[in-house]
C-alpha cells in the first residue's frame, strides 16, 4: 500500500532514511508522507539486535486532490490506515487516523505497536477540513 518515494543514505554502513507515500484507502484526496530507519546488515551485524528497526518515524499529510471521505471509524482511537513490519514478528510501524469532529480535522498519528514494551515515540499531523469542500460518501456526521 506505501509507495517508496525518497531514500537518503546516511552512513557507510548502508543505513537510509527511507521515505513512503501512502494514500488514506477511505480518504481520497489526502497522502501522507513517511519517513523510518533502515538498518542496514552491516549494523545489524556489528550492533546486534538483528531483527528490527528503531521506533523513531516522522509523518506529514496533506490535500493532494478533492477529499472525499468514505466510512471512517469516528471513535476516539480512530482506525488504523496502514502498517508495516519493524522486525521480524513483534514491532509494527503503525498510521491511525482520527477524526476530530469539534474542529473539522483528519488526524493523523505514525507510532510503533510491539507486543511488549511499547514505545513512546510518535509522529502527528492533522489535514484541516474546515472551509474545503468536502464530500462525505455517508453524509457529514452532525
Amino acid at each position: 500500500m506505501a509507495d517508496e518515494v525518497g531514500k537518503v543514505g546516511v552512513d557507510w554502513v548502508g543505513n537510509d532514511i527511507m521515505v513512503d507515500a501512502i494514500k488514506d484507502p477511505k480518504v481520497d484526496g489526502v497522502t501522507c508522507h513517511v519517513a523510518y530507519f533502515d538498518r542496514s546488515i552491516i549494523d545489524r551485524l556489528h550492533k546486534g539486535n538483528w531483527f528490527e528497526d528503531p521506533s523513531d518515524s516522522s509523518i506529514s499529510c496533506r490535500q493532494t486532490g478533492p477529499i472525499t471521505i468514505g466510512d471512517i471509524d469516528m471513535g476516539e482511537g480512530g482506525e488504523e490506515v496502514f502498517k508495516q513490519g519493524l522486525s521480524l514478528i513483534w514491532k509494527k510501524q503503525v498510521v491511525n487516523r482520527i477524526y476530530d469532529k469539534k474542529n473539522e480535522t483528519l488526524i493523523y498519528l505514525s507510532h510503533s505497536r510491539q507486543v511488549q514494551n511499547g514505545s513512546a515515540k510518535m509522529s502527528v499531523t492533522t489535514v484541516p477540513l474546515y472551509g474545503q469542500n468536502v464530500v462525505w460518501a455517508k453524509g457529514k456526521p452532525q
